[in-house]
Parts: C-alpha cells; structure tokens; sequence
C-alpha cells in the first residue's frame, strides 16, 4: 500500500520506468489526476529558509521568536508562525541541554580585522573579591586596533541594563564601534544588550562557545589585568576597586608598551592613526 504523500512519486515511476500511461497509473495507485497535476502557487520559500539557517547558527541559543524578531528587523514580512513552521522543517529547535563541544560545533566565519581605531572592540568580564570574601565583576572593554583599554567597570552585579549603560557612558566620550566581540554569556545575549547594539548600529560578534581563542584578544588583556593588578591589590569596598581600576587603565593606555604595537604604548599608536576616519557618534 502507498502511503497518501508518496503517491506522486509513485504515479511517475510507473510512467518514467514502466512506460504506463498517466491515466492508467493513477487508476492503479488511486490518485486524482487533478492532485497529480497539481502545480503549487505558493511562494518560493528558500531565500527566508536560508536567511534563517544563517541567523540561527550565528545565534545558537535563540529560540524561533528571538529569530522572527530579528528577521523582520531585515525586512522579511514574515509572522511568527511560518518562522515556527520553516524552524521545525530545518531541525533547528532549540535544545535545553547541549553539550560543550556540540555547541562548539556552531561555526561562525572569522570578522576581518579592524583597520582603524574604534571599528571593532571585545569585552568580557573578570572577577575577583573583596578583603571581606564578597566576590564582584568588573567589566572589561578593548579597543582591537589600538589595544588601547575603553573601559573597567567593577560591580557586585553586572546585568545586561548595567552592561548597556556603562557602554554608553564610554560612547560618549570615544563614540560606538561598529561591531563588539562578545562571549555566549547571558549579559551579552540580553534582551537589553541586543536593543541597544540595533539601536546604535553595532554589530555583535559572538565567539564559539567554548572556545575562549575566538576573542583572544579581551581574553589576553584580561590575562595581564589579573597579573598586573588584581593580584597585586587588596580591594575593601566598590569604589575603592574602581579607583585602583581606573588608575591602572590609564597607567596601561598611557605608559605600558605594548609588544603587539612594536612596543608603542596605545596611546602612542592611537595617535600614529589621527588620520583614521571619524568614529560614528550618536546623539
């Protein structure tokens, strides 16, 4: 017996391979030959099943709305319910548990390198504790071209709101970036953080989970944060944290050289580059 949905299929092998006509194999296989000649008039879907694809292996922990949202940001004139139906086609639906290395798996393609100051920075976070025991973050934010340190931000909690208003604390003065290279973490993959980078037109990056060398470069300054200061500081309340964040950011920008700069410090090779094009500001 053949099953309903392959009934099609079957009506032309019996044609194609056995020379039978149309007319006597549907009679056979009890298929209208209205249904076999049926042409569909629907769209074709491939462009958004593609674009889709795309999204949801560069965004491995959205679910189909996170996705939807994002896809009629671009324009696609799509609801909610046909983003779930193409989701469940391509197999994508989201895991609640997924192992290190299948998430791993999630290829991204490598950004190009930044070729001035400001186009491209990385952040990540540090922890460390008080005198007291009580454990605090600190935010951290480096400019790629320049190595120069944008920003350090200690706090007892960092949310996704803190994140996004200490980021436009530092725009302010340096201007946005035009894409950020962030980890998997759930601050970065923020409802906030996600409104803010499309409100100013930041793109983020986000590196394979697991695989700490896709963003090696916050990753290596924070190597020498910890070596340089953490480890050589005792810290009693928040601000004398910040303090002693802050006076080690500027000594760094300032007067550190630095290897990858041709032992300039950031400062200096910033200033090699005045003539880069302006950093986007907005209001």
């Amino acid at each position: 017996m053949v099953k309903p949905g392959k009934r099609r299929e079957a009506v032309a092998y019996l044609v194609q391979c056995h020379g039978q006509s149309e007319r006597r194999a549907c009679g056979v296989l009890r298929q209208s030959r209205a249904t076999q000649r049926y042409t569909s008039k629907a769209r074709d879907q491939s462009p958004l099943r593609i674009r889709l694809r795309d999204l949801a292996l560069s965004r491995p922990r959205y679910g189909y709305r996170r996705l939807h949202v994002l896809l009629r940001r671009e324009g696609w004139p799509v609801n909610a319910k046909r983003v779930w139906r193409h989701y469940k086609l391509l197999e994508l639906n989201l895991r609640r548990k997924v192992g290190r290395e299948k998430r791993a798996s999630q290829l991204r393609v490598e950004p190009p390198a930044p070729t001035r100051c400001g186009q491209q920075w990385c952040m990540d976070f540090v922890t460390d504790e008080f005198v007291n025991g009580q454990r605090f973050r600190a935010l951290t934010v480096v400019d790629i071209f320049s190595r120069s340190s944008e920003l350090l931000e200690p706090a007892v909690s960092l949310t996704g709101k803190r994140v996004v208003e200490a980021l436009d604390q530092v725009a302010q003065v340096r201007g946005y970036p035009e894409a950020i290279r962030v980890d998997n973490g759930g601050e970065f993959c923020s409802k906030e953080m996600d409104a803010w980078a499309y409100r100013n037109g930041v793109k983020l990056l986000f590196s394979r989970p697991g695989k700490p060398t896709d963003n090696g470069y916050i990753e290596s300054f924070n190597g020498k944060l910890r070596d340089e200061c953490l480890n050589q500081h005792l810290f009693t309340t928040i601000k004398d944290a910040k303090e002693k964040l802050e006076a080690w950011r500027k000594d760094y920008n300032q007067n550190r050289p630095h290897s990858a700069l041709g032992n300039l410090t950031p400062a200096e090779y910033e200033r090699l580059h005045t003539n880069e094009k302006p950093r986007k500001s907005r209001s």
